[in-house]
């Protein structure tokens, strides 16, 4: 008999060779029904894999993340065996499942995918997931595994096999498909209901542009076809919310070729918003103590080697700059925090001083391969709202909290209210990816989860997410579509002062190592922006969006009192323009209502001789005709519904 440990804890005993599947129906039928994926010792395996030894269970559905994981991986499957038929001669490479479907990487024998061609490939693979097909795995012995890949003239396997060691090496089978696959399948294909391709794309092998470009096919399944329409009514929302579109349309950035990939241009209107969210942190940091710095664009090399970025980043970074100086060698800043320990190290500091708390707005560069680039998500020069506190071990853990209240007031602000926080702690399994020491790490580790308990966070402790130099608190945001984003992280460093030699004179007259905090509440303003945009679809909080106002007047000769209503709206701190193009009202107003100005005041002959306006809300609500200060009043109090107090 063997022990299963189940996630509430219970203890139950089963024969040797029991099958999770077969635990889940000791449990119950319902459960059986919809159990589609398995982890045994935190290994993933199959619902029917062999239990032998004693263990902890959990099984899951298609409700659980790592059910959605083994559901699409095992559906690229499926669409590889429809590709394979559909179009002979295709060297399939690999298929995993990502955080919404799946791809497919193939070598096509000639020709090419399209949009034209989804439906067939659909109607395929769909045929094949009705025949309920059971995924079987097998262990193959390397020489075997070759020589069936050799076989079909597929070196990108050969490749992948070439690199595994005997012993470890599996093949899935179901139908007449085999793939090389180290596991993690739903019990059978007919669990698969629905099956969209939603997109191709071109991909280097292995992510190398020196390597053959392949056709990345993407998609996605569900156990129900309900569920694919209703994905795909967000996908169209997500569209109109793309925040590459909204930029464009609300004229606040554009890239040029000419300047270069990733590297955005902020247009007026993006500058004056980037503007007001700087203010924004910068009023709130005041008030926190923090005290505001400005470092160069680049460093020379050795401070990033000191700081161990150019060791673990270095390949991802923009190549030296040579100077005529000859062995001179400086980098584009990729992080922050190694100039703020050169400010630090300017002076000696008692323990009295501290904590001392530099934050910069700091313009970054990292070398993003141009295939990951994407809008502002994803660029290769950003701007960090970042600080660095330097604080002694006893202050840590108040300090650490300060910056949990400062990341849920930007939070809080912008109307990003449904969060899980996530303490990233480091995977153990490989600790070469990481530098300090083993005490550091774990001081570090338990004072962030301390504080969250303390703050009443609710988080979840991730391995293997911690940044190289220390464990952090990431924020992770739901957007108005669900979708999850990281924004805002808190860092717990005791190796920069270690590696910059940072120290302090205690009360004991001895010199001492401060603690290192890094904090971003923004993370990168681009980034921020782009998730922003999205979340609100272009409206922003009324204070932040560029123009709170537009005034609209009927004809040429309601101008003048136009400008008079402008002139009152900006002595009360209102952000307003005057549209006094020679175009019909209706015109103005459709066109103000695409650029999401929140309020219309239309002027006209009646308006005028009653000195009020008639206002109209974004989205078509009409207020009526009020006063200027009637309606100073009611944006100032939507304001403070939405600003919170820091």
């Amino acid at each position: 008999m063997i022990k299963i440990t189940l996630p509430d804890g219970s203890v139950k005993e089963f024969e040797k060779n029991t099958t999770p599947m077969q635990v889940a129906k000791s449990i119950s039928e319902g459960l059986a029904r919809n159990v589609i994926s398995a982890k045994f010792n935190n290994t993933t395996v199959e619902t029917t894999t062999p239990l032998n030894t004693d263990g902890s269970l959990i099984l899951y559905t298609w409700n659980d993340k790592e059910g959605k994981t083994a559901f699409w991986h095992s559906t690229s499957h499926i669409v590889a065996q429809a590709i394979e038929e559909l179009y002979p001669g295709v060297k399939l490479t690999i298929g995993p499942a990502i955080e919404n479907g799946f791809y497919y990487d193939v070598e096509l024998p000639n020709g090419s995918i399209s949009d034209k061609d989804f439906s067939t490939i659909e109607k395929k693979a769909l045929e094949i997931a009705r025949g309920k097909h059971d995924y079987k795995m097998r262990a193959v012995s390397k020489a075997d595994a070759l020589a069936f890949y050799k076989n079909q003239g597929n070196e990108y396997k050969v490749e992948l096999i070439e690199n595994l060691e005997d012993g470890t090496i599996t093949f899935c089978d179901h139908d007449s498909f085999t793939d090389l696959c180290r596991g993690g399948h739903i019990p059978n294909t007919g669990i698969v209901k629905a099956i969209k391709i939603l997109s191709v794309a071109g991909a280097y092998w292995r992510g190398n542009e020196n390597n053959p470009q392949l056709t990345r096919i993407y998609g996605i399944s569900f156990p129900k076809q309900k569920e694919l329409t209703a994905y795909l009514e967000l996908l169209e929302e997500a569209k109109k919310r793309d925040h590459r579109k909204l930029g464009k349309e609300l004229e606040l950035f554009t890239f040029s070729q000419k300047v270069g990939q990733g590297l955005p241009l902020w247009l007026p209107k993006g500058a004056a918003l980037r503007e007001r969210l700087e203010n924004f942190l910068k009023k709130a940091q005041k008030k926190a103590g923090y005290e505001m710095v400005v470092t160069p664009h680049i460093g020379q090399k050795e401070l990033y080697v000191t700081s161990g970025h150019y060791e673990k980043y270095g390949e991802d970074s923009f190549q030296p700059i040579h100077t005529p100086k000859e062995g001179e060698e400086f980098l584009l800043k990729p992080m922050n925090c190694p100039h703020h320990c050169e400010i630090y190290n300017t002076k000696p500091y008692s323990y009295k001083e501290l904590p001392k708390r530099f934050a910069e707005f700091g313009t970054v560069y990292r070398y993003e391969q141009s295939g990951e680039l994407h809008g502002l998500t994803r660029v290769r020069g950003f701007t960090q709202d970042d600080a660095h506190i330097f604080c002694t071990p006893d202050q840590l853990d108040e300090e650490f909290k300060n910056v949990i209240d400062l990341s849920l007031y930007v939070l809080g602000s912008l109307g990003f209210e449904n969060f899980t926080a996530q303490v990233s702690v480091r995977d153990l399994d490989n600790p070469e990816k990481y530098i300090g020491s083993v005490e550091n790490w774990e001081k570090a580790e338990q004072a962030i989860i301390n504080a969250a308990k303390e703050k009443g966070l609710n988080f979840v402790i991730e391995a293997g997410e911690a940044a190289f130099y220390g464990p952090k608190l990431d924020f992770m945001v739901k957007d108005a579509l669900g979708r999850q984003w990281q924004l805002g992280t808190i860092q717990v460093d005791y190796n920069l002062p270690e590696r910059f030699d940072l120290s302090y004179k205690g009360s004991d007259n001895e010199l001492h190592r401060p603690v290192m905090i890094h904090r971003a509440p923004f993370g990168s303003m681009e980034r921020f922006i782009a998730l922003l945009l999205e979340h609100t679809g272009g409206n922003f909080p009324l204070w932040l969006t560029p123009e709170q106002a537009i005034i609209l007047p009927v004809s040429e000769k309601h101008e003048k009192y136009a400008e008079k209503v402008l002139k009152s709206l900006e002595n009360n701190e209102i952000r307003a323009l005057i549209d006094g193009r020679n175009e019909t009202i209706g015109k103005k107003i459709r066109e103000a209502e695409m650029s999401k100005v929140p309020f219309m005041l239309i002027v006209g002959d009646n308006d005028e001789d009653a000195n009020t306006i008639s206002v109209r809300k974004h989205g078509g609500e009409d207020l009526g005709a009020i006063d200027v200060t009637t309606f100073t009043n009611l944006v100032n109090t939507e304001i403070n519904s939405t600003l919170k107090t820091f």
